[in-house]
């Protein structure tokens, strides 16, 4: 949830003020992970480091930093170690003192950030007050710092520790998810990063060509695994660490995506790996690759547009596409999904499909489940990540789990998916981060390619995930002769899909007239049915993130099962009627809330005059087959719930205690 960056620059000159302009830029990039507060910890000349936190956004740090370290910007620094953080609070409340960096103590002897939850912290914290550590806040975070400064002063006679080997005997204590980057005092110019279960990334940058393509693996059992670093043989370098390559990619294109239990240590500018043990896993995976990142500066800036928010709705016609781009041949109505291919007949073969998502993941599942259903004749269940481990359903090695996920680190579908795994199903992931844990750790998956969504309340990745269930039902479907018909009606409605989606953008000036007469309400209502039942939950859950209003996505079947009570002349409700199945019952229940005095807003196909005569406003969609009308009707929600927002003056990108990346339970 939370944001780290870090950077060391070893022998490249530089002005300090370059150092902590790197470091905050980076922080902004990560901002939408979490904004209760921030901090860094940079090297400083008397005082050997110097830590500045501050509650809020990384702006209040930005205007702290620069007003206390005027005199020092121009200073020029030849190797340097910084940390910085942004923070969403799960232990201790928004404030200075629980900002990070976590400090040891006074001394700053060793230092860290922190992304995750320690579930174990209060054994540790417990025991170290018993040694007479004091603590100053509320965090979880502040126990990793102190046993590290315990072990460092309590190692065996006569031995004294590396900071790696500190590092590694203080995870081996530590229970939960976490990603944490270490500085410390005692060893100056060093850094030590750890990943287990939460993103972490390293970034390369050096003035010359980097021939390597992997750096590899030192395994600490192993007594003579040699030097495995990544030496730069002393030119000059630059390292970056974050939790997403958002923050990378003005800096650099070459970066390792580090996997769980990697100890990453950069000593005299090398870089090395180690690993304190060789599980099943890694045997075969004796290196790191150094990849490119595919990643462009343009895609992460606002452009034209006010918000992030704003412009990922926006983007919605391009971003379908690049899902769908080569992956669909429109001349033979085909489609090919890569990253399937070897695994595909066992996927048709399945007894039964479990989808396991959370929040707007869990819609888009819920989006397709019907089509799902009926092109590969197997049952499918549709599961929150939380309550499937609640309650530990059964799992069979005939099953195929999808794993749906925007970032790809959802902690609940992350848990998840090692619980399938463990059981010997068939697992494939859909997600809009390469490299990520749940791309990493399924058999096969589909990247949506919806390109980076930098917006808390998701909008484009929703529709992207939608089109690729779609193609993914629609290659089990193809095989059989009663379904080519169907198949193929749905892959032309893909042709015309961003075209249609432009067209229903262009009704923004209508939705932000609606907004102007709804945004001081205090509640609203969404029914809908079949494939719109999602649109419904959807357009419930974007109102809710970014606006604060209450509403509510309800199954219009439902109606008359209790939620009718709620409906008379001051409650605003939205209504989705579509031509499809579901078309008639939906009519009733347009009917139902009229005959209430209800205000009911349709959204409909364009000439439905029936639906538009019986409602308060109606906003009015192209035609398109069944199954993806359900990403037209959301569109307008999307733009609804943007403005309401926008009118009553609240930041859309980064709504109230919430973060883009869930990575803790």
């Amino acid at each position: 949830m939370c944001g780290i960056f870090a950077y060391l620059n070893f022998c490249v000159p530089c002005q300090r003020q370059k150092v902590y302009e790197i470091l905050l830029r980076g922080l902004e990039r990560l901002e939408y992970r979490g904004y209760d507060s921030a901090g860094i910890a940079v090297d400083y000349p008397e005082e050997g480091v110097h830590i500045a936190r501050k509650q809020g956004k990384v702006k209040m740090l930005r205007g702290m930093v620069f007003d206390v370290e005027k005199a020092e910007c121009s200073t020029i620094v030849n190797t340097h170690v910084g940390i910085a953080h942004t923070r969403w609070a799960t232990h201790g409340e928004p404030s200075e003192r629980n900002s990070h960096p976590q400090s040891s103590g006074e001394d700053n002897s060793f230092m860290v950030v922190h992304n995750g939850i320690i579930t174990n912290f209060k054994d540790i914290k417990q025991f170290l007050e018993k040694e007479n550590y004091t603590f100053t806040s509320d965090t979880d975070t502040e126990v990793i710092p102190k046993l590290a400064h315990y072990i460092y002063h309590h190692s065996e006679e006569g031995k004294t520790l590396s900071f790696t080997e500190v590092v590694e005997r203080v995870i081996s204590q530590l229970e939960g998810a976490f990603a944490l980057v270490f500085k410390s005092t005692v060893f100056p110019k060093q850094i030590v990063a750890v990943k287990r279960g939460s993103p972490l990334l390293v970034g390369i940058k050096s003035d010359r060509d980097i021939s390597m393509d992997k750096v590899n693996i030192s395994y600490r059992q192993r007594e003579n695994s040699g030097d495995r670093a990544f030496n730069i043989a002393g030119q000059s370098a630059e390292y970056f660490f974050a939790s997403d390559a958002s923050a990378l990619i003005e800096h650099t294109d070459r970066v390792i995506y580090l996997e769980d239990d990697d100890v990453t240590s950069i000593v005299d500018g090398s870089l090395r790996i180690n690993r304190l043990k060789e599980h099943a896993k890694t045997d075969e995976t004796t290196s790191r690759q150094i990849t490119t990142l595919r990643l462009q500066l343009q895609q992460i800036m606002k452009g034209n547009y006010s918000t992030f928010m704003e412009k990922e709705i926006h983007e919605q016609p391009e971003s379908v596409m690049n899902t769908m781009r080569g992956r669909i041949d429109f001349n033979t109505n085909m489609v090919r999904l890569g990253g399937l291919q070897s695994h595909a007949n066992a996927i048709k073969r399945c007894r039964r499909i479990i989808v396991i998502a959370s929040g707007t993941s869990y819609n888009s599942g819920v989006a397709t489940r019907q089509l799902l259903e009926e092109l590969s004749d197997v049952p499918v269940v549709i599961e929150l990540g939380s309550d499937f481990l609640d309650r530990l359903c059964p799992v069979f090695r005939d099953d195929v789990c999808i794993f749906i996920s925007q970032s790809g680190e959802t902690a609940d579908t992350l848990n998840a998916l090692r619980y399938c795994k463990s059981r010997g199903a068939l697992l494939l992931g859909i997600t809009n981060t390469v490299g990520s844990a749940i791309s990493r750790e399924t058999d096969c998956g589909i990247h949506i390619n919806a390109g980076p969504e930098i917006g808390v309340a998701s909008t484009k990745a929703y529709t992207s995930q939608i089109v690729s269930m779609v193609m993914l039902s629609v290659m089990i479907g193809s095989d059989s002769i009663s379904k080519q018909k169907r198949c193929a009606d749905i892959i032309q409605g893909l042709k015309e899909l961003p075209e249609l989606i432009r067209k229903v953008l262009k009704k923004n000036d209508e939705i932000l007239a609606l907004a102007k007469e709804l945004y001081e309400e205090k509640s609203l209502l969404l029914m809908g049915r079949g494939y719109n039942y999602a649109t419904c939950l959807e357009g419930a859950l974007k109102v809710k993130e970014v606006s604060y209003m209450h509403s509510e996505g309800i199954l219009s079947g439902e109606l008359k099962h209790g939620p009718l009570a709620l409906v008379d002349e001051n409650m605003p409700c939205v209504i989705v009627v579509v031509k499809d199945n579901t078309y008639s019952k939906c009519h009733n229940a347009l009917q139902q809330v009229k005959a209430r005095q209800g205000r009911p807003i349709t959204i409909c196909e364009e000439g439905d005059s029936e639906v538009q005569d019986l409602s308060f406003r109606s906003f009015s969609l192209p035609s398109t087959v069944d199954c993806l009308m359900n990403i037209l009707a959301v569109i307008p929600l999307q733009l609804l719930s943007f403005h309401l927002a926008t009118l009553k003056g609240l930041d859309v990108d980064c709504p109230r205690n919430l973060a883009k990346s869930v990575t803790t339970e």
